[in-house]
């Protein structure tokens, strides 16, 4: 994201893989510790001012992989995908004592069409229940395969419009994250 390096001050993204996570499973708690791989995930959780979920759409949900952001404020950014995988980020990060709450939020989709809708509403009714608050607006449901080109071959984002769209999201997102720390 290196819109937020030119362009937006304050603003400190930092992606985050989470594959390497394992699949949510209590046995793996042993005597009140966790994987070292959880343990580092629930840190950048605990550390990010806010959560940034980016996910391609598929069958009107979330689907497969996924990274987080760090707003400095500090924005952890989670391009997700919500199917297993970031389901599984999410059920592990609710875990007492529930990383995501009090957390603000925003959530980016692409899809084939315009009805990359279905993922983002998803993700905020799941919202509601680990006491994690989206921005309501501006939302983003890009269309990935409407020419011109919105994404070059190594997966980055070349289109202008929807630069700048994710520019006017992150700011709000901002604003929101100050607003619930009371600055």
């Amino acid at each position: 994201m290196e819109l937020s390096k030119e362009s937006m001050e304050g603003v400190e993204i930092e992606y985050m893989d989470i594959s390497p996570l394992p699949m949510l499973n209590t046995d793996l708690e042993v005597k009140g510790t966790f994987p070292p791989a959880l343990q580092a995930f629930w840190t950048k959780i605990l550390e990010a001012d806010s959560i940034l979920f980016a996910s391609p759409e598929y069958n009107y949900s979330v689907t497969g992989d996924s990274l987080s952001l760090s707003l400095s404020l500090s924005l952890s950014v989670i391009p997700q995908v919500i199917t297993v995988i970031i389901l599984n980020a999410i059920d592990w990060a609710s875990r007492p004592p529930n990383v995501w709450a009090d957390k603000a939020a925003a959530v980016v989709t692409a899809a084939y069409d315009l009805s990359a809708g279905g993922a983002q509403y998803h993700l905020r009714q799941i919202g509601v229940h680990i006491d994690l608050y989206f921005i309501n607006k501006p939302e983003i449901f890009v269309n990935a395969y409407q020419t011109p080109a919105k994404f070059d071959r190594d997966g980055n984002l070349i289109d202008e419009a929807v630069k700048e769209k994710l520019k006017e999201l992150l700011l709000a997102l901002q604003a929101f994250t100050l607003r619930l720390k009371g600055k």
